[in-house]
């Protein structure tokens, strides 16, 4: 699998920082157990962080930061339950990858799925985030998606087939980041259909009236 699409330098620091969402951090773990570049760009990242640690001067604690540190370890450490790096040896015709896999509890095929219409589906992922959503998009092979721009960020991660835009194509383990700047007209690939997890903080700008109207139903 040659992974071609990665996400920022920026949004892997704060992966690795830990400064990321958990639904965030879902979406570029599930990235990382695709993409060994980004895997090798992660360790990079760790390492200088840990050179910066031994290299800062100690400085005056207040009384209650071994506390309020502790306070923080422990979230971080729930965050890294769920969106670490793949802990499960999967079988090949498993096609969602960890940690996806272990948010879902199944596979692709026994999934449930909401009908969009025009053929598409998507099938929602728990978190405990409230303002970003993280979802399955199955979209009909040669199908596209409604044109629209952003109100926020998506990250969109392919995990079987392929779409392309005006940006390029993408395929499995390809991850596009789009924010306010990008309007594009998706298209799935036109020999499988295209399945991929998409995470968005905001609805998105529909230019189709009648993708405007379902919208608010779909709350997509």
């Amino acid at each position: 699998m040659n992974v071609n699409h990665h996400p920022s330098e920026a949004l892997l620091l704060d992966y690795v920082s830990g400064t990321l969402g958990e639904t965030w951090s879902l979406g570029i773990a599930t990235h990382l157990a695709l993409c060994p570049t980004c895997r090798r760009t992660v360790d990079v990242l760790e390492a200088m962080g840990g050179d910066l640690l031994e290299n800062i001067s100690p400085a005056e604690m207040s009384g209650d930061a071994a506390a309020r540190m502790m306070a923080r370890i422990d979230v971080s450490d729930d965050a890294q339950n769920k969106t670490g790096l793949p802990t499960l040896q999967l079988s090949k015709s498993h096609i969602l990858p960890q940690p996806l896999l272990s948010y879902l509890g199944k596979d692709l095929a026994d999934l449930k799925w909401q009908r969009l219409g025009m053929g598409a589906f998507q099938s929602l992922i728990q978190t405990q985030e409230k303002d970003v959503t993280a979802r399955l998009l199955r979209i009909p092979a040669g199908k596209p998606v409604p044109e629209h721009t952003h109100r926020g960020l998506e990250l969109t991660l392919i995990l079987s087939g392929e779409f392309s835009d005006a940006t390029g194509t993408y395929k499995r383990g390809d991850l596009q980041e789009a924010d306010e700047t990008l309007g594009h007209h998706p298209c799935a690939g036109k020999d499988k259909d295209c399945v991929c997890l998409a995470i968005t903080d905001a609805p998105l700008r529909f230019r189709s009236l009648a993708a405007r109207i379902v919208q608010p139903m779909l709350g997509i």
